[in-house]
């Protein structure tokens, strides 16, 4: 996304004042420009709006803040020092309160630290028609600081072109057939191979590609140096942990920070070889038409890098994978419509016809009668599309289906990372965290490296480990009080669906018109309510699992998110599958017998219902799968516009 389409998307504007620093400024320089001309909008729309005013430095990262216009209208210094965040005496910050005078001391020293660190800035100050401002920090790493940095992180560089064409499976398949492949399409602009090494700038004349200091770094590359330098910036006390732009954006300093899209998406009639990254990934990826296509990876690896890209890869190859699955559920479920009526336990259930009364399933004194065993009939048929000789079958297929997918997607993944060139990656070499290099007490020599960096001791580490396993694990003692709270809240809001398909279920007894519907309503309305404390307790867990694997403290990245990735995984576990468990093996279980019933709070212990739980376990099972995605997709698809539409709105 382009500036000017940002600033649009804040309001009908016009650009207010416009700033440009270099490594070669003070780094208070930034605080007046005078004489400076002022651009209007117009003037910007027709320039390069990936690349700074002079044309030449590219935009590699954007911070934003916002402002309001009826405190800078005191005078025009007052009104640029505020908006810029540098200091302009204590006239200006006495008329603010404490806590926005802190964020304009916070956001000045992170500014200044910046440029310290080798980043070069341009400001755009764009106002709003509801008397705000909208700041857009404009941030480009000079070629002194990518070197630096791209040393530090051990990033790869090129070396030699060699040819290694991706291949697929199927493709092979379908061309030994001689049958028309549907899932292919040529897309241009495909990325070259290199051979790499790990970048130093003592040799870069080795590499291919140095003389030109312009494309040299890709747009990942300079991105994710930029961020490395927004991560470890301070703004403040290093033992209070001011540091880094999460911090600063999550406190209201900054709105938010981000690199910039390269170019417009927008296909225009060209030639293939004049489309940029992100138009070709438009055309040939995302697309509603392309959704049986192979996906280009290795343009998704050079626009997104590795990490983007393997996950979209583990998604198509998954996705891949459900289709045999698919085809034979659907064959196993069409057996079952098939044979259903020459099922022995169903026709025996419907030809009863009043051979058999059964007990009410809940108290007389509520409204429950006695039922006749042939009310079931329909029940007891669709039942057997969910339990018959082939469900078995299906079972079997389908654990061998897992271990046969997980073990092609090893081999999968270990091609995929030699074909980009992410074997051999180790964790010694690994740069510590931010955050852990600001709460590490400690420096530590680092065995491959050979430099000082920070430490937390190993013991008081794997002491909060284990304390964290006993949050996620069942451990029954007081100490571990935190995880008893959280499994008292599962098994809370376990018992309290119960007791509303209870009392859910008493009133539709009662009426004569519901009364044969009653237990299916209220299962069902039972599944929603649950869906529904599922997906807020997801949230709880998330939150619960990023505080505890922070407060581990461990040091590198890629620690951090196997630990994460973990937690986050039983915690969904045991929230999703919770009431499928107690459905499946506890339900009915502990009814009692007629005259000598189990109550829970002067009410029947709820039992399965005429069908079965078999019924009610698939009820459950739907309402959870399928809501669970209707409201992930919604999440990711239509809240964004929602929240673009009314910001939009709000911004006129």
């Amino acid at each position: 996304m382009s500036t000017v389409q940002l600033v649009n998307r804040v309001a009908p504007a016009t650009v207010k004042r416009n700033q440009t620093t270099t490594e070669d400024e003070d780094s208070d320089s930034y605080a007046a420009f005078p004489g400076k001309s002022t651009p209007q909008l117009g003037d910007i729309s027709q320039e390069k709006l990936s690349f700074f005013r002079d044309g030449r430095r590219k935009v590699d990262f954007v911070m934003v803040y916002e402002g309001n216009v009826d405190i800078l209208d005191r005078n025009t210094e007052r009104r640029y020092s505020i908006s810029s965040g540098t200091s302009s005496g204590p006239h200006v910050i006495g008329i603010l309160d404490k806590k926005a005078a802190k964020q304009i001391q916070q956001r000045q020293r992170f500014m200044a630290n910046l440029i310290k660190a080798g980043l070069d800035m341009e400001e755009e100050i764009v106002e709003s028609a509801n008397r705000k401002i909208v700041c857009f920090i404009k941030l480009h790493a000079t070629w002194p600081t990518l070197c630096h940095y791209a040393e530090e992180l051990n990033m790869r560089a090129p070396l030699q072109a060699h040819p290694n064409p991706s291949v697929n499976w199927s493709e092979i398949a379908l061309k030994a057939l001689r049958l028309p492949n549907i899932m292919y399409q040529d897309v241009p602009c495909k990325p070259l191979d290199f051979y790499t090494c790990p970048f130093r700038k003592s040799k870069i004349d080795r590499f291919l590609g140095s003389e030109n200091r312009e494309t040299f770094f890709t747009d990942t590359q300079r991105s994710r140096i930029v961020y490395e330098i927004l991560s470890t910036c301070m703004f403040g006390k290093k033992k209070k942990g001011e540091v880094g732009i999460c911090r600063l954006i999550d406190e209201g300093v900054f709105s938010t920070a981000f690199p910039l899209h390269d170019g417009p998406y927008e296909l225009k009639k060209s030639r293939c070889c004049t489309l940029n990254q992100r138009q070709v990934l438009y055309q040939y990826w995302a697309r509603w038409g392309c959704w049986y296509r192979y996906q280009p990876l290795d343009h998704i690896r050079e626009y997104f890098g590795e990490k983007i890209a393997i996950y979209f890869a583990w998604l198509g190859f998954y996705t891949a994978w459900l289709l045999p699955a698919a085809i034979v559920g659907l064959l196993v479920f069409m057996y079952g419509v098939f044979t259903m009526h020459s099922n022995t336990l169903a026709r025996e259930v419907c030809e009863s016809q009043g051979s058999f009364k059964m007990c009410p399933l809940c108290d007389e004194n509520i409204g429950c009668r006695y039922w006749d065993l042939s009310d079931i009939c329909g029940y007891s048929k669709l039942a057997y599309l969910f339990d018959h000789p082939g469900t078995v079958f299906y079972a079997v297929f389908v654990s061998f289906w897992a271990v046969t997918f997980l073990e092609y997607w090893k081999r999968k993944s270990a091609s995929l990372a030699h074909h980009w060139d992410c074997m051999g990656f180790q964790d010694e070499i690994e740069r510590p965290r931010p955050e852990f290099a600001a709460r590490a007490p400690f420096l530590e020599r680092n065995p491959v490296t050979g430099i000082q960096e920070p430490s937390f001791p190993k013991s008081l580490r794997n002491k909060r480990i284990a304390a964290g396993l006993g949050i996620v694990f069942l451990m029954q003692v007081k100490f571990y009080i935190k995880y008893l709270f959280q499994i008292s809240l599962v098994i809370i809001f376990i018992v309290a669906v119960i007791i509303y398909r209870v009392l859910v279920s008493i009133p539709l007894f009662q009426n004569v018109t519901f009364r044969s519907q009653a237990q299916a309503i209220a299962n069902v309305s039972g599944a929603v309510v649950n869906l529904i404390i599922i997906m807020v307790m997801s949230r709880i867990y998330e939150n619960l699992a990023y505080r505890l694997t922070s407060w581990e403290m461990h040091r590198t990245q890629t620690e951090f998110d196997d630990n994460l990735t973990f937690k986050v995984f039983i915690f969904q576990f045991v929230n999703f599958y919770s009431s499928i468990f107690y459905i499946a093996f506890f339900k009915g279980r502990f009814v009692g017998y007629p005259g000598n019933y189990t109550h829970i709070v002067k009410l029947r212990n709820e039992d399965c219902s005429a069908g079965g739980c078999l019924i009610e376990l698939a009820q459950q099972l739907a309402v959870i799968m399928i809501g669970k995605q209707i409201i992930n997709n919604a999440q990711e698809i239509l809240v964004p516009k929602i929240k673009a539409w009314w910001h939009h709105r709000k911004s006129r």
